[in-house]
């Protein structure tokens, strides 16, 4: 801690509930420990991010994207001297809260919230809600407990409505700030991670060539340096160099862009980060290549026929999970059932729905409505 930057993370406003001072580790390694031993970050390991979990053993699932985040998360903390375990904390716990199937599941469970409710689903406030409320590992508490810190880097998003709700943790949403840099350095690494990694698993898939990502200007740029420097360079080691060499250019952008930005809005203390002006980013050159090359993605990834078909599977089933569960609550297992007087049927049934697995949601569909299991 002697080492931390004067802005950076040093104590912690507290935790929902008092607990001793830890002995041996910092409050935020306490976090980070706690998330990595929870069932909600163990589940991550059969979660989808672009492909399907049973579409192949080497594609990146939530848990192995979830880890990446982190560890780029460190690396970019130790150079600024922020608190590398609460920036840790913060990546391993950010995607807790997603649902089956990447985004298409978080979307289609949306819009079964919202047009039964009018509540909606969103998966940062869901991992809010595993950590406070929904993991039970502990005697004295719900959730884990965790400091205000780490839950404050979790809630990336927030509506004004809800952020009405949350008391402390809500305060900059209504008044516009800023969280920390450790909560804003999270979240920069979240959306690099998955940017190259996505490349990654596309050319691993086939579904993107190296010839079509000549079109974005940052990958022709390392493209060519590569032929270069190695000009016999091809096939599978030839896309693992480019990732590797993209995601150090972009780290070394976003560290020396953000010590920028520390000198030039003088920041000094937690009260200087907690402005209305993010400080960790990117370069503005750097910041265009980014929106180039997620366009990109979104056009030639994300939106692929083999893809589409998939997100469409996928929504049929969440969509038919949840009028399933929402008609007839006895189907939800005897936990849940004992929940919806509290909580609600329709929180429960996305509580439910959210924490299963890819596997464990085609599983309970089938058996539901294919005709073969009766």
């Amino acid at each position: 801690m002697n080492n931390l930057a004067s802005y950076a993370v040093k104590t912690t406003k507290g935790r929902l509930h008092n607990e001793e001072t830890p002995k041996y580790r910092s409050e935020f390694g306490r976090d980070r420990d706690r998330i990595i031993h929870s069932s909600a970050f163990r589940r991550l390991e059969y979660k989808t991010q672009v492909f399907i979990n049973h579409e192949g053993d080497l594609f990146r699932t939530r848990l192995t994207h979830s880890l990446e985040v982190a560890q780029v998360g460190r690396s970019v903390a130790s150079a600024l001297n922020l608190n590398v375990d609460l920036v840790e904390a913060i990546c391993l716990a950010h995607d807790l809260g997603h649902t089956p199937f990447g985004h298409v599941g978080q979307d289609e469970l949306n819009s079964c919230m919202h047009k039964a409710c009018g509540e909606g689903f969103e998966h940062n406030l869901q991992s809010l809600r595993i950590v406070d409320k929904l993991e039970e590992r502990y005697a004295d508490f719900d959730g884990l407990n965790l400091t205000f810190e780490t839950r404050e880097g979790i809630l990336k998003h927030c509506s004004l409505k809800t952020a009405k709700t949350l008391g402390d943790l809500g305060i900059r949403f209504l008044n516009k700030t800023q969280p920390s840099l450790e909560a804003q350095l999270a979240n920069v690494a979240d959306e690099l991670a998955y940017n190259f990694h996505d490349i990654d698993d596309g050319l691993r898939a086939g579904i993107i060539t190296l010839e079509q990502l000549e079109e974005v200007a940052i990958i022709d740029e390392e493209l060519k340096y590569l032929h270069k420097k190695y000009p016999a360079l091809s096939g599978r080691r030839l896309h693992k160099e480019l990732v590797r060499h993209l995601i150090n250019k972009t780290i070394y952008d976003l560290i020396e862009s953000t010590l920028s930005n520390i000198k030039k809005y003088n920041i000094i203390t937690m009260d200087n980060v907690r402005g209305i002006i993010p400080i960790v980013t990117y370069s503005e050159l750097m910041a265009q290549k980014q929106k180039e090359l997620k366009k990109f993605l979104h056009k030639n990834l994300y939106k692929h026929s083999s893809v589409m078909q998939l997100r469409f599977k996928s929504a049929t089933i969440i969509r038919g999970l949840f009028e399933a569960f929402v008609s007839d609550e006895s189907l939800l297992p005897e936990a849940y059932q004992d929940k919806i007087a509290s909580c609600g049927l329709y929180r429960v049934v996305a509580d439910y729905i959210s924490g299963m697995t890819d596997r464990y949601a085609f599983r309970q569909y089938n058996k539901l409505f294919t005709v073969e299991n009766i």
